[in-house]
C-alpha cells in the first residue's frame, strides 16, 4: 500500500474496544468504548465485528459514508482471543472484508503490540499493565510465550499484582503485622480498611480494581516504605523471570526485550525493572509502536515473519 493510503486500525480488546482511521504516520480520528469476552465464544466473530462496525461510525469523519469508494484500502484489527479460535478469527476478517469491502487482517492483541513494538522483526516484548505477559517471535516467525494466564493463575508482577500485594499488605498491617504506610493509602480508598473485602468483591472487574491501586505501592515504594519497596522488588524479579522463560537461549545468551504497558512508563518502576533486567543480562531496546501499530502493519504489509498468525481476507 502506498503511504497515503487510509486504513482502519483496530484494538478490540476485553476491556476497551479502540479505533482509528489512519493515512500513514497520522491519525485522522479515533473513537473507542467498552470491549468484549473474547472471540473465543461460539459467536465471538459476530461479536467482535458489531463491536467494531459500531466504534467506527463512531468516529469523528464517520465511515464509510464519508470516503468515497476506493479511498480506504485496508483494514487491520488486534483483536483479544484470536489464539482461543482460528476459525472465529478467519470469519471475523471475512466479516470486516465484506462490510468494507477492503482486505482486512485479524491478529491477536499480543502479535500487534510485538509486530509494533518491533516494526516486524523477531524479538522479545514484555507487556505490563494490568495482567503481565512476555511475547518472542524467533527467526522462524514461531511465537514463545510466557505468562498471561490472567489474575487468577499468572500475570505476576503485574499492576494487578502489585496493587493486589499492597493491599494484602494493608491488611496485614491492620491485623497487627509489619507497620507500612500502604494501610494509610487503603484506607483512603474506602474509609476503614475493615471495608477492602467488600469493596472490592462489589467491582465488576476486581483484577483492574486492584491494579489501580499499584500507583500508590509504587508512590509509597519510592518514599521509602520498606513494605512497599519489597512489593516492587519482587514484581521486578518476577517480571525478569518471565522475560527469560520467553526469550530462550538465543544467540549465546545475549536477550534483549521491548517494554510495553502503563506500568512500564513509571520513571521509578520503569528504572527498578531495568537495572534488574540488566543484572539478569538482559538489554532493554526501546519500543518503537504499540499494538496499534502492530495492527497498521499487519493491514499494510504482507509477508511477514508473524504471517502465519495474521488471519486475512480479501486481495491486495
Amino acid at each position: 500500500m502506498d503511504s497515503a493510503d487510509v486504513i482502519l486500525v483496530a484494538d478490540v480488546g476485553k476491556s476497551r474496544c479502540r479505533v482509528e482511521l489512519r493515512q500513514g504516520d497520522e491519525v485522522l480520528g479515533s473513537a473507542d468504548q467498552q470491549g468484549f469476552p473474547g472471540l473465543g465464544m461460539d459467536n465471538g466473530a459476530r461479536l467482535a465485528f458489531e463491536l467494531l462496525a459500531d466504534t467506527a461510525s463512531m468516529l469523528p469523519r464517520g465511515l464509510p459514508a464519508a470516503f468515497p469508494e476506493g479511498s480506504l484500502r485496508g483494514i487491520g484489527a488486534a483483536v483479544a482471543g484470536v489464539e482461543a479460535s482460528a476459525a472465529n478469527s478467519h470469519r471475523l476478517a471475512v466479516l470486516l472484508s465484506e462490510r468494507f469491502k477492503v482486505p482486512a487482517a485479524v491478529l491477536s492483541d499480543a502479535t500487534a503490540a510485538q509486530l509494533g513494538a518491533l516494526d516486524g522483526a523477531p524479538g522479545t516484548v514484555l507487556i505490563v499493565g494490568t495482567g503481565a505477559v512476555a511475547f518472542r517471535f524467533d527467526d522462524a516467525g514461531t511465537l514463545h510465550r510466557a505468562d498471561g494466564w490472567g489474575p487468577l493463575l499468572g500475570d505476576r508482577g503485574s499492576g494487578r499484582w502489585i496493587g493486589q500485594q499492597g493491599l494484602q499488605a494493608a491488611l496485614q498491617a491492620h491485623d497487627g503485622g509489619p507497620a507500612t504506610s500502604l494501610l494509610d493509602a487503603a484506607a483512603a480508598l474506602v474509609g476503614s480498611p475493615a471495608q477492602l473485602p467488600a469493596w472490592l468483591a462489589e467491582s465488576d472487574n476486581p483484577a483492574r480494581t486492584m491494579a489501580r491501586f499499584a500507583p500508590a505501592v509504587l508512590k509509597e515504594a519510592e518514599a521509602g516504605d520498606a513494605v512497599a519497596r519489597g512489593i516492587v522488588d519482587e514484581a521486578c524479579r518476577l517480571l525478569v523471570n518471565t522475560v527469560l522463560l520467553a526469550s530462550g537461549d538465543t544467540n549465546g545468551g545475549t536477550k534483549q526485550v521491548a517494554l510495553l504497558g502503563g506500568v512500564v512508563k513509571s520513571e521509578f518502576f520503569g528504572g527498578l525493572l531495568h537495572n534488574a533486567l540488566a543484572s539478569a543480562g538482559i538489554e532493554v531496546v526501546a519500543a518503537l509502536g504499540h499494538g496499534m501499530d502492530g495492527a497498521a502493519l499487519a493491514a499494510t504489509r504482507r509477508g511477514l515473519l508473524q504471517e502465519r498468525y495474521i488471519h486475512r481476507d480479501g486481495t491486495a
